[in-house]
């Protein structure tokens, strides 16, 4: 197996739209990523766990790795941000809760050297989640049918050495309602963050990454979306030196050396079970835990 790449040094990363707990989510690429990346603070903008689809058959193992991956960087000091969503909503009962590094609310400000960056899920904006829930819920599982039929095609084409395709990205991308709706949510969130006086808005919810300067009669300001770990796997990150860029998975050369050696020597595959991995989680906690814990 070839050696683990250095890590590198970022101030802030944002990660967002994980999706936990469902068949889209690729939990072994996040791991990888959160492994290479050694942030000062980290975001989770929403959706990490996916509350909404949650069930017991399936949690797989690597979707508990990656949950005991953050604990263990709270418990050794990295700042977590955890910013609810929708589908994570139900934590927005505890917005307000501090556990050492770790905290819980529905929005953020980080005083940056480049600006004032507001981080917020966004789904605040989506008026079909505020006045048709039940629709949202019922897109949620067709969506991730979509997705897994969008993982055994790719499997598939990988087999036949064919390039893979985003068929929910090529589904969205033919719905004018949809791509209105992706352009309606931009606008809104950069209106506000201007009206605010914000020199950067970061969300997530809608799985479309971006980074791009909006302008309105009232100003301007950069708009950040850091996509999503189901079909595009993506991030943001801040370094004092360039400023916010946005990290793609699937350009990160050393990464997918990385996950070539792992496919080859399967080493994902001999993971301990859940239990024994959370069992394992509590023992870093009392370990590593800060006097605040």
């Amino acid at each position: 197996m070839s050696p683990r790449p250095k890590k590198r040094r970022v101030e802030v990363a944002v990660v967002s739209d994980v999706h936990l707990g469902t068949y889209g989510c690729h939990a072994h690429e996040l791991l990888r990523y959160l492994r290479s990346i050694k942030p000062r603070v980290l975001v989770l903008n929403g959706d990490i766990v996916d509350i909404w689809q949650f069930s017991k058959s399936y949690w797989p193992a690597a979707h508990m790795q990656v949950v005991r991956h953050l604990a263990g960087l709270a418990a050794k000091g990295t700042r977590i941000h955890y910013l609810t969503g929708n589908h994570d909503e139900l934590l927005r009962r505890f917005a307000g809760t501090r556990l050492g590094a770790l905290s819980i609310g529905n929005k953020l400000v980080l005083d940056l050297p480049h600006g004032r960056t507001w981080l917020f899920h966004g789904d605040v904006f989506d008026v079909t989640m505020r006045h048709s829930r039940w629709l949202v819920k019922l897109g949620a599982e067709g969506y991730d049918l979509l997705i897994l039929l969008n993982r055994l095609v790719n499997w598939g084409l990988r087999k036949l050495g064919r390039p893979r395709v985003q068929l929910s990205k090529a589904v969205k991308d033919r719905v004018k309602s949809a791509v209105s709706l992706v352009s309606d949510f931009e606008q809104t969130a950069a209106t506000i963050a201007i009206d605010e006086g914000y020199q950067y808005v970061a969300c997530g919810h809608i799985h479309c990454p971006d980074i791009r300067r909006v302008t309105t009669p009232r100003g301007a300001v950069t708009y950040l979306n850091s996509g999503d770990w189901v079909e595009n796997l993506t991030a943001l990150e801040y370094t004092a030196d360039a400023g916010w860029r946005l990290y793609r998975y699937a350009d990160d050369a050393a990464l997918q050396a990385t996950e070539a050696s792992e496919e080859e020597n399967n080493p994902l595959d001999h993971s301990p079970d859940s239990a024994a991995l959370l069992d394992s989680l509590l023992a870093e906690f009392r370990i590593h835990r800060s006097p605040n814990f």
